[in-house]
């Protein structure tokens, strides 16, 4: 059995944030503002602004006043470390107890902060060293590596494009039930028909149905484009 290094303790509070800070930072911003961390964690700006300053003295980001932090490499440590727990349970959830894959988001909200690295290993052990996790996303190597892919926003996506729909990212449960219902999973070949203008709804052929996706949703799924 692998031996995971011993990481330092830090709260519940720190760990979400930097999450939280890592999420934001892979949907593409630079700098993440402290209203974002706000929404995106669901505490007023003022809570917000405090958690930064501490995550700033302990050297977990880099503050610009105005513009926003970023994490530093001691901080993504820790965020990637959390994904990996949250990502190894939504799979071991998924796959071992059979929970819906809507489920298994929230499931994993609460245990990842619990989840001691002996019992990380052995669900990581038991599921083969998984590389995805049952949306699709890189789960982190046990050296806080994470395989990124080239995969971009469906929402980006031109008319006319192929390829392949590789994963949902940070999805609500009602997009996953939606997806779900509909028969649209990971794997799937995909093909942009149609684009309605002013932020309406993309029409894509997935699984040989079209599908209007609206604006959030396209958001959220990530595609690899092959034409």
């Amino acid at each position: 059995m692998a031996v995971n290094t011993p990481r330092p303790a830090t709260s519940n509070a720190v760990q979400d944030y930097a999450k939280a800070i890592y999420a934001l930072q892979r949907q593409g911003d630079d700098q993440v503002t402290n209203n974002a961390l706000a929404e995106r964690l669901g505490v007023s700006a003022a809570s917000a602004s405090g958690m930064v300053k501490k995550l700033d003295s302990l050297g977990l980001v880099t503050h610009e006043p105005y513009r926003g932090v970023r994490l530093t490499a001691a901080g993504e440590r820790i965020a990637l470390e959390v994904v990996r727990h949250h990502r190894l349970l939504e799979l071991y959830l998924s796959e071992t107890l059979g929970v819906p894959w809507d489920q298994v988001h929230a499931e994993a909200e609460v245990l990842e902060h619990v989840l001691s690295d002996k019992l990380e290993e052995l669900i990581a052990q038991k599921l083969g060293d998984p590389s995805h996790d049952p949306h699709g996303e890189p789960i982190p190597t046990r050296d806080g590596l994470i395989r990124e892919d080239d995969s971009v926003s469906l929402e980006s996506v031109p008319t006319g494009a192929r390829g392949t729909f590789r994963s949902i990212y940070d999805a609500q449960p009602e997009m996953l039930r939606y997806l779900s219902q509909r028969g649209v999973t990971p794997g799937l070949a995909f093909e942009v028909v149609d684009r309605q203008p002013f932020g309406g709804p993309l029409f894509v052929r997935l699984g040989g149905e079209v599908h209007a996706l609206g604006g959030d949703l396209a958001r959220a799924m990530r595609v690899e484009v092959t034409g």
